[in-house]
């Protein structure tokens, strides 16, 4: 297939650009590098089947191809904070172009979508079911808000034009070519004990989260991106398996840094207290699960931002 992916140099996208074209795929790589990294996406311009694009998926793109995976956004809080404006702007007017591309050339569409759309959740685990608890003026609300939109105008480009189009709603992912200093728990806690500083834990440690190894959430994304038949319905994938953040930062300290204290700070405005993803449907449709281990996966992030550390 001849396939379009954007936000192809950040986290997600570098990391499903290198699937793609091991699959077998021509890829074409967007990203207006406001939040990429040209590092993420080396080993990519090397492909002869990769082709590069700068271009803000705001504005409108006309490239024929088979199929398109959007994962043009900022992810973290830090991230879609700082200009907020742009993030719902991304969410909403990025989504219109990439489906009316769609709907031109009859491409496939994955949307990257979150479990931010289930806010602070009033039910655990959160199966695909729940409408969720989301502050529509709260400072998460431009990115929470723009995905549900996206969600929207993804059904109803698929009820309405028939537009084929999967929505994946990722939860807590984690791994190599993460960025330094974008605010994710993961990141920050192995950075500062890389750095022999304390451990920063935002309220009390008791608030949960559940980390899904990027290897394992790509083979989940391809999975239904691939799927012959469209499940008609958003799907979750992460890793069911739940963790305190106070039990993660204990994790990081006795994998990395055994020295470290740790610092607590107030929580940030409408910060979610629970995530855990009910991944049932997954396993129906996709046959998928997690595989890795929360303790491998610290390790391999780890190892990737070591060497980072010591080139910069």
């Amino acid at each position: 297939m001849r396939i379009l992916l954007t936000g192809c140099a950040g986290f997600l996208g570098s990391h499903l650009g290198t699937r793609l074209l091991d699959d077998g795929h021509q890829v074409i790589g967007l990203d207006d590098m406001s939040t990429g990294s040209l590092r993420n996406i080396e080993y990519l311009l090397k492909n002869p089947n990769f082709n590069f694009i700068r271009h803000d998926i705001r504005n409108p793109i006309d490239v024929k191809v088979d199929g398109i995976l959007n994962f043009a956004c900022p992810a973290s809080p830090i991230h879609y904070q700082t200009d907020p404006v742009r993030t719902i702007e991304t969410n909403f007017l990025g989504m219109i172009n990439v489906l009316h591309l769609a709907k031109k050339y009859g491409a496939r569409v994955l949307q990257a979508s979150t479990s931010e759309v289930y806010g602070d959740p009033q039910v655990t685990p959160q199966s695909e079911l729940y409408w969720g608890n989301v502050n529509p003026i709260g400072i998460r609300s431009c990115y929470d808000e723009g995905k549900r939109a996206a969600e929207t105008l993804s059904f109803d480009y698929l009820r309405q034009y028939q537009v084929d189009v999967r929505v994946v709603r990722i939860f807590n992912t984690y791994g190599p070519n993460m960025a330094i200093g974008d605010g994710r728990v993961v990141s920050n806690f192995i950075i500062q004990a890389l750095r022999g500083e304390n451990l920063t834990i935002y309220g009390d440690g008791s608030h949960t989260r559940s980390f899904c190894y990027v290897e394992d959430l790509v083979e989940g994304i391809l999975r239904l991106f691939y799927l012959d038949s469209n499940p008609m319905a958003p799907i979750n994938l992460g890793n069911p398996q739940e963790f305190t953040i106070l039990e993660l930062a204990t994790l990081v300290r006795r994998m990395v840094n055994t020295s470290l204290d740790l610092v607590f700070n107030p929580l940030p405005g409408d910060d979610p207290k629970q995530r855990r993803p009910d991944i049932t449907r997954a396993q129906e449709l996709l046959k998928w699960q997690p595989k890795i281990d929360i303790t491998t996966g610290i390790e391999s992030t780890t190892e990737y931002f070591k060497k980072v550390l010591k080139e910069s």
